[in-house]
């Protein structure tokens, strides 16, 4: 026997296979015009209204295809619609899909498939039931713009979590269709958010963020289970939740340290040992340090985020790191700093990502990330933006480091200054600049790396790195004198013009230094005598040069009161006779600002009275440059944002930055943030619809049954089968309402002022009990007690 249905279970295979291939075969041989249209739009057509669901589903199909490649079918409008009340599911989910295309082309048409489209709200499959939300508000019609809403209202309180959060995704879709019902929206929205399934209550707060984002009223009762709810919840959904809380965050908790009074003595103190009156100022007393105040709520959202810092998805990693960044002390960094640094190790987009929040952090807190220098040294296969931001990382927390990783950072930047990429190497030139201007105890080192890239043949390296020479000793002039010596011995062998003319620059700013008795006047001399073969650049540099050295010698040799008089001819000092060769072969140059230039030094240092004029032009004190980090100024933008990107001299446009933090006075009350009461458990009305009733309610329900009334037929929102047979026979009211207006109406006529406890029990079973001072009661009233009993039985059935 086992053997003989072995067999027949293989026939019964093959013949599947066989009626499969069949079909592929048919489906190959169909024929496919040059538009793309499989057959005749007859034979669509013709498929489309046959009474086999198989022809039907098999002509949607072809439908759906066209549409796929881009071919319009909207002459199908008519018989597709025709289909949207067949029972068949996968046929309903092909005419939705048609509708959502073309139902903005055809209102008219597509009114008449509302109705049905509405009826699906009420079949028992909750898929029925999402779809049918789903393309109820992704038609584009505002006439339907109230029924939409109705039917949001109607899902909000369906039991499946699934068509709770199409409810929810279809707010936003009804409100760009009609604004007018944001009071409606909104109702439901505020019952959504304090949903318990966290797969709702992510779309909810989506739908929240696009329609009423600065409703807080809709979000102060539902804070602390937004909270817990975080880490269950999809990853869109935490990324929502997320951006939500920080800007709550900041609107209504108060500033995050204070100022306290520490007991204790400061041993640096003036004070009286055994004193215990403050001393004020900086002397002695009790200690005043700041001290980090949170707000427990706030304080639940930092620990709650600590889990989503292990995310696969790096969007959560970055936004937790936000939550971080702009809500906790700056204490609690470290928390946020290895998982961003883990994502170095994604792809390139998602590295470049990581690495803007790192250098947005790291421009205030470097901090944090010193543990993890040796991830941001450069790799071969790195590209340019990505190297660029590990290059500034490095320099932002070198003086944090320890010596190992100091030595380590600069032999790095040491190699890649010797690379062949020409902007690789100015950018690490520029960071050994960064890093010497950062910590003025590693500037000698990093000055001797500079020096040693000045004789090169790499005319791009030598004048990036004379630049940055040039910045290290205007720092420090008078304790670099010996490196202006081995800068100017460089003249001999550099040949960039721009190295040149900083190199000369350099030595006429030490022309002054040991009252003239410097290298500048020989420099000069040798510079002369190869004028003619100098670049523009470097001859402009020269002339100044000469100016600055005979100034010098002025202000030494003049007199303290100045004449008009002029230089005589027995003026043979060497210097003037240098400047003015220097001036006569500036004369004859074929660059007009050259002449221009040696023009204007002859004119205001040939008379007397105009030499402190240009002592001020010339010997003027120049300011210390500073080379700030490249991404300096983007740290005041919000972590994770495209401006912080983009930067800060673009025109962002939607940008918005979070809000300042609120003072304690404007602070809102904490009680504010206390979860709703919960409600007792409801009434299931529909497959889905639920009534809930509150417990305080329930608490109050007497024990003896309200006078029968004749059933409310067709109360809305209760079906004639929510309520069990006994409960009928017993002509209880299908609404719960009426039940309850019935129960208050008895009770006011009621003189009898007995006191009746209800106890719902684990079993979620009313037991009543009931004190009764007269024996007189009748069996009518034990009868009321069990109808009551029944009813109460219901409040407490899910």
């Amino acid at each position: 026997m086992e053997s003989l249905s072995r067999i027949s279970s293989i026939l019964e295979t093959a013949r599947d296979l066989t009626l499969e291939a069949a079909q592929a075969a048919s489906a190959s041989g169909r024929t496919i015009h040059k538009d793309g249209r499989q057959g005749t739009s007859a034979e669509t057509k013709k498929l489309l209204n046959s009474r086999m669901d198989k022809e039907v589903l098999d002509g949607l199909r072809r439908v759906i295809g066209m549409m796929s490649r881009g071919i319009d079918c909207s002459e199908f409008f008519a018989d597709v619609v025709k289909n949207v009340a067949s029972p068949v599911l996968e046929i309903k989910k092909l005419v939705y899909i048609y509708l959502l295309r073309y139902a903005e082309s055809e209102p008219d048409l597509a009114l008449l498939s509302i109705n049905t489209i509405q009826k699906a709200l009420n079949d028992q499959n909750q898929l029925v039931r999402a779809m049918a939300m789903r393309v109820m508000s992704g038609i584009r019609v505002p006439v339907i713009s109230q029924i939409v809403a109705l039917g949001v209202k109607r899902c909000v309180a369906d039991m499946s979590a699934y068509v709770r959060k199409s409810a929810a995704l279809a707010i936003p879709k009804c409100y760009r269709l009609d604004p007018t019902t944001l009071p409606q929206l909104t109702e439901s929205l505020s019952t959504l958010l304090g949903d318990r399934s966290f797969y709702v209550v992510g779309a909810a707060v989506m739908a929240y963020l696009e329609v009423c984002p600065h409703e807080w009223g809709l979000v102060h009762p539902h804070y602390r289970s937004l909270v817990k709810m975080l880490i269950d919840m999809d990853e869109w959904g935490q990324l929502a939740v997320l951006r939500l809380l920080t800007e709550y965050s900041r609107r209504h908790f108060p500033a995050k340290s204070t100022k306290k009074k520490v007991k204790g003595w400061d041993s640096g103190g003036a004070g009286g040992f055994y004193s215990d009156e403050e001393v004020e100022g900086d002397a002695g007393g009790k200690v005043i340090e700041v001290v980090t105040v949170m707000d427990p709520d706030l304080e639940l959202l930092l620990k709650a985020c600590v889990p989503l810092t292990q995310s696969r998805n790096s969007a959560v990693i970055v936004a937790a790191a936000r939550v971080y960044r702009h809500l906790a002390p700056p204490s609690c960094l470290s928390t946020i700093a290895g998982p961003l640094v883990s994502l170095l190790r994604g792809a390139v987009d998602v590295q470049h990502m990581a690495l803007v929040n790192i250098v947005s952090i790291s421009l205030e807190h470097p901090q944090p990330f010193t543990q993890f220098a040796t991830h941001f040294l450069v790799h071969a296969s790195d590209p340019a933006h990505i190297w660029r931001l590990k290059l500034e990382v490095l320099t932002l927390i070198f003086p944090h480091t320890n010596v190992h990783t100091k030595n380590l950072i600069l032999s790095e930047l040491e190699y890649f200054a010797k690379g062949y990429d020409k902007e690789l190497v100015k950018e690490a030139v520029r960071a050994i600049g960064r890093c010497a201007q950062s910590q003025t105890k590693n500037a000698a080192r990093c000055l001797r790396l500079l020096l040693r890239q000045v004789e090169s043949s790499d005319g791009t390296l030598v004048a990036e790195s004379l630049t940055v020479i040039r910045h290290i000793i205007q720092q420090d002039p008078r304790n670099h004198a010996k490196t202006v010596v081995r800068l100017a011995k460089a003249l001999d062998t550099a040949t960039n013009p721009s190295a040149r003319a900083s190199i000369v620059w350099l030595v006429g700013e030490f022309a002054g230094i040991n009252d003239g008795n410097n290298v500048a006047a020989d420099t000069l001399r040798i510079l002369a005598k190869g004028f003619h073969s100098e670049s523009e650049q470097a001859k402009l540099q020269i002339v100044l040069l000469a100016a600055k050295v005979y100034a010098h010698h002025l202000n030494y040799t003049q007199p303290a009161v100045p004449t008009e008089e002029g230089p005589g001819d027995e003026d043979k000092h060497p210097i003037s006779l240098l400047f003015s060769y220097i001036l006569l072969l500036a004369r004859y140059d074929l660059s007009y600002d050259l002449r221009d230039r040696a023009r204007l030094y002859k004119s205001i240092l040939s008379v007397p009275s105009s030499t402190q004029l240009a002592t001020l032009l010339l010997l003027a004190p120049k300011p210390t440059p500073q080379a700030p980090s490249p991404s300096s100024g983007r740290e005041s933008f919000t972590l994770g944002s495209a401006a912080m990107v983009v930067g800060k001299d673009e025109d962002i446009r939607g940008y918005e930055a979070l809000p300042e933090w609120t003072t304690p006075s404007r602070a809102p009350s904490p009680s504010l943030r206390e979860p709703p009461p919960l409600a007792t458990p409801s009434i299931d009305t529909h497959r889905g619809g639920a009534v809930s009733m509150p417990a305080a309610r329930v608490a109050g329900v007497r024990s003896a049954s309200p006078r029968i009334r004749s059933p409310h037929v067709g109360s809305p929102g209760v079906g004639s089968s929510a309520l069990p047979p006994t409960a009928k026979a017993n002509g209880v009211p299908e609404s719960l309402e009426d039940f309850l207006a019935s129960e208050e109406e008895e009770e006011s006529d009621d003189d009898d002022d007995d006191d009746d406890d209800v106890v719902v029990d684990d079993e979620e079973e009313v037991v009543e009990e009931e004190e009764e001072s007269e024996e007189e009661e009748s069996e009518e009233e034990e009868s009321e007690g069990e109808g009551a009993g029944e009813s109460a039985g219901l409040l407490g059935a899910k």
